[in-house]
C-alpha cells in the first residue's frame, strides 16, 4: 500500500536539504577563509628565502693581498679590476695586520706571497673564473709579479717548499665566504707553482666545522618565541596587558635557558661564553615575544602571519647566519644591519670567537628590539582602554533605553483600574518578550564566545603548526 506524503511533509523535507546545504556553504567560506594565511605564508617564505639565498654572489667582498711590493699591488689592482665590483681587494703590510684584519672582520681573506722568484706563468691559462672573472684576474696578476720579482732574482724556475704562498681565513665569520676567497686565490697559487696553505685564524668550535649552529639556534629560539605568541595573545586575551608582558618576559626567560642548554651542554656549539650568550638570547626572544604581543591587540588572528613575515621571512634571510651581507643584494645585506637576528648571530660570533670586538653595537641592536616590544605593548594598552570605555558607553546606553522601556510598563495611579488591569496584560506580554529577547542576547553572545574560542584554537594551530 502506497504511502501518500503531504505537501507540507515535502515542504520541511525541501526546507530540511535547504538548511543542510546552507550550513555547508557557510563551513565552505569559513575554510576558504582561513586558507589565506597559509597560502600568503607560502608566497611570503617562497619570495624570502628564494630572494635571498637562490643565487649568492659575492658584492664587494673585502680581501687583501699581504706585501707593500710592486707584485702585491700588481696583483691586487688586477682582481680590483676584472672583478666588476665582487670583491674589494686592499694590499696590507704584514701578516699581523692581516691577521687583525680577519679579527675584526675588516676582511674575508687575505693571500701572503711568500715567493721570491716564482717562474714566469704560460700565457695560457686552463682555470676557469669562479667569481666573475676574479679568479683569472689573480692569475694575471700572479704572473706579471712574478715576472717583475723574477726579473730581479735571475728568473729562477723553482719555488722552495718554504716559500709556498698561505692564504689566511677565518671560518667562524663566514664559512661560505671563506670558501668563495678560497676558490679566488688557489688559481694564484697554482701559478706561482705551488699548493695553496690555507690557515684559519678564528676555526669554530670542534662540534660545529661550519659555523652554522648558531643559525640553527637562532632558528630554534625564533620558533618558540612567535609560537608563544599566539598562546599568550589568544588564549590570555582575557588578561590585562600588563600580565601578558610579564608572561612575554618570563617565557622569554625559558627560551633563553633552553636555547644556552642547547648551545652549550647538549652540541656543544660554544664552549664558553654561556652567560653572555643566555643574555643576548633573552633579549632577542623578549623583543620577539613583545612586539607579537602588541602586535595581536591589532592583528587579531592575523598575528601569525605578521610575526612570521618579521621575524621568520625577513629575519632568518637577513641574520647573516648563512650567508654574510656580502654575499646577498642590496636589500637583505641593508636589513642586516639592523635587524634582530642579525644582531643575535654577529654578536654571538664577536662573543664566542673574536674577543667581543663589535659586540656592544649588537647588543644595542637587540636593545632597540626589545625597546620597540615596550612601545608596542603600550600602544596596545591605550587601544584596548579606549575599547573598554568604548564598550561601556555601549552598555550604559542599553541599560538606559532598557530602564525607560522598563519604565514605559508601570502602569500610572490615575488610570482606572481597568485600564490597569489592561495595561498589566500588555506588560506582561512585553515582559515576556523581553525575556525572549535577553535569551536571543544570551544565545548570540554564546555564538560569539564559541566563534572567538575556535578563532583562538586555530591561531595557535597555525604557529605551533608552521
Amino acid at each position: 500500500m502506497s504511502t501518500v506524503r503531504s505537501p507540507d511533509h515535502r515542504s520541511e523535507q525541501h526546507g530540511s536539504h535547504r538548511s543542510v546545504r546552507s550550513s555547508h556553504s557557510a563551513g565552505l567560506r569559513h575554510v576558504l577563509t582561513h586558507l589565506i594565511t597559509p597560502l600568503l605564508m607560502c608566497i611570503g617564505m617562497g619570495l624570502a628565502y628564494l630572494g635571498a639565498f637562490a643565487n649568492p654572489a659575492p658584492h664587494h667582498l673585502p680581501v687583501a693581498v699581504v706585501g707593500s711590493g710592486r707584485s702585491a699591488q700588481l696583483l691586487a689592482q688586477s682582481i680590483n679590476d676584472k672583478a666588476d665590483g665582487d670583491l674589494e681587494v686592499r694590499t696590507v703590510a704584514d701578516r699581523a695586520a692581516a691577521v687583525d684584519g680577519l679579527k675584526h672582520q675588516e676582511i674575508f681573506g687575505a693571500y701572503v706571497i711568500h715567493a721570491q722568484g716564482a717562474p714566469k706563468a704560460s700565457a695560457t691559462g686552463t682555470t676557469k673564473p669562479s667569481v666573475k672573472g676574479a679568479e683569472k684576474a689573480s692569475a694575471k696578476g700572479a704572473q706579471e709579479g712574478a715576472e717583475g720579482d723574477g726579473a730581479g732574482a735571475g728568473g729562477t724556475a723553482a719555488v722552495s717548499a718554504k716559500a709556498a704562498p698561505e692564504l689566511l681565513v677565518a671560518t667562524a665569520g663566514s664559512d661560505t665566504s671563506a670558501s668563495v676567497v678560497q676558490k679566488v686565490f688557489t688559481p694564484v697559487a697554482a701559478q706561482q707553482g705551488a699548493p695553496l696553505k690555507v690557515t684559519d685564524v678564528a676555526p669554530t668550535a670542534e662540534d660545529d666545522p661550519t659555523g652554522q649552529g648558531i643559525f640553527f639556534l637562532l632558528v630554534a629560539i625564533s620558533i618558540g618565541s612567535y609560537a608563544s605568541v599566539a598562546v599568550i595573545g589568544g588564549a590570555g586575551a582575557v588578561l590585562p596587558v600588563r600580565l601578558r608582558a610579564a608572561l612575554a618576559i618570563g617565557t622569554s626567560f625559558v627560551a633563553g635557558l633552553i636555547g644556552t642548554a642547547f648551545a652549550g651542554p647538549v652540541f656543544h656549539l660554544v664552549d664558553h661564553g654561556l652567560r653572555g650568550l643566555w643574555g643576548m638570547a633573552w633579549l632577542y626572544s623578549a623583543g620577539i615575544l613583545l612586539i607579537g604581543t602588541g602586535l595581536h591587540t591589532f592583528l587579531k588572528r592575523w598575528t601569525t602571519l605578521g610575526v612570521m613575515a618579521l621575524f621568520v621571512m625577513l629575519n632568518f634571510t637577513s641574520s647573516g647566519g648563512v650567508f654574510r651581507p656580502e654575499m646577498q643584494n642590496g636589500f637583505f645585506a641593508a636589513l642586516h644591519s639592523f635587524w634582530n637576528g642579525a644582531g643575535f648571530v654577529e654578536g654571538t660570533r664577536s662573543h664566542v670567537y673574536f674577543d667581543d670586538y663589535g659586540l656592544s653595537g649588537h647588543v644595542w641592536t637587540l636593545g632597540w628590539w626589545l625597546v620597540a616590544g615596550l612601545l608596542m605593548v603600550g600602544a596596545a594598552a591605550l587601544a584596548e582602554k579606549r575599547r573598554r570605555t568604548a564598550e561601556a558607553e555601549v552598555a550604559a546606553n542599553a541599560a538606559a533605553v532598557a530602564a525607560a522601556a522598563v519604565a514605559a510598563t508601570v502602569p500610572e495611579p490615575t488610570r482606572k483600574r481597568g485600564s490597569r488591569t489592561a495595561r498589566s496584560s500588555a506588560g506582561g506580554a512585553g515582559t515576556e518578550a523581553g525575556a525572549g529577547g535577553a535569551d536571543a542576547d544570551v544565545t548570540a553572545a554564546a555564538a560569539v564566545a564559541a566563534e572567538a574560542n575556535v578563532e583562538v584554537e586555530m591561531e595557535m594551530e597555525e604557529a605551533v603548526g608552521v
